[in-house]
């Protein structure tokens, strides 16, 4: 499928949009992605649009100006928020020099819309991850960002990290993630873990138990179950009961 003109508006994503819905998915996501009185993406509505066929239509509007996806990522429809930012990613990851460096202070400037943990996922280590191993500068981004008091900002300071991780390096995962061990939300636990077991594949697992003996004590326990979910059984348990 090819772009539509660059005449593509964010009014023509949302129709297209609307034409695919499913009330009965809708309902179903909603509750997944806890939009409850309270919860993590309160008010987050859905249209019940699966994401294969989001990337379809992101890919026909892949030409859609930043300005259309700047009013989508204002929109309360998950769907329309996730479209414009994977076309976002699609434009990041084909563009060069000042284009790619504009769509990157692009994302950061609305990242508090990044707002809900699949969209922080999908984006962060491709665009901002992604950027700041190229210019060298990740470490002070990423610190302000996990000492946030956004939960989608921190989310996408431990996730860009991903970038780093699969290129051998876990530095960046292991500052951000000491940042986040008092964090209060599970989420960021989750994430946590996540970015500390990938540094055991794809870095080292020398170099993640180096990392969790000198530390894993003090990190929280859904974070530690996810960082070693990979380990034998026996040492599993050695970290579990305090005696790795």
């Amino acid at each position: 499928m090819t772009c539509l003109p660059y005449s593509a508006s964010a009014v023509q994503l949302r129709a297209a949009l609307k034409r695919r819905a499913s009330p009965a998915k809708a309902k179903t996501l909603a509750a997944f992605f806890k939009t409850g009185s309270g919860q993590y993406a309160q008010g987050d509505k859905f249209l019940g649009i699966p994401v294969p066929a989001q990337r379809v239509l992101a890919r026909s509007f892949c030409a859609l100006p930043l300005k259309d996806i700047a009013v989508l990522l204002q929109s309360p429809v998950h769907e329309e928020r996730l479209t414009a930012l994977i076309i976002l990613v699609g434009k990041f990851e084909r563009a060069q020099g000042a284009a790619r460096q504009r769509i990157a202070r692009f994302y950061l400037k609305n990242l508090k819309r990044v707002n809900n943990w699949d969209l922080v996922d999908l984006t962060a280590p491709r665009i901002l991850g992604a950027y700041l191993y190229e210019q060298g500068q990740g470490i002070d981004v990423l610190r302000r960002l996990a000492c946030s008091n956004n939960l989608w900002e921190r989310r996408a300071a431990m996730v860009s990290t991903f970038y780093f991780i699969r290129r051998k390096s876990a530095q960046e995962a292991f500052l951000v993630a000491r940042v986040l061990f008092n964090d209060e939300h599970d989420l960021m636990h989750k994430a946590v873990g996540w970015m500390l077991r990938e540094t055991g594949k794809r870095v080292s697992r020398d170099v993640l138990e180096k990392f969790l003996r000198r530390h894993y004590k003090n990190m929280p326990r859904t974070a530690l179950r996810y960082a070693i979910e990979h380990f034998s059984r026996t040492r599993r348990q050695g970290y579990l009961r305090g005696k790795a």
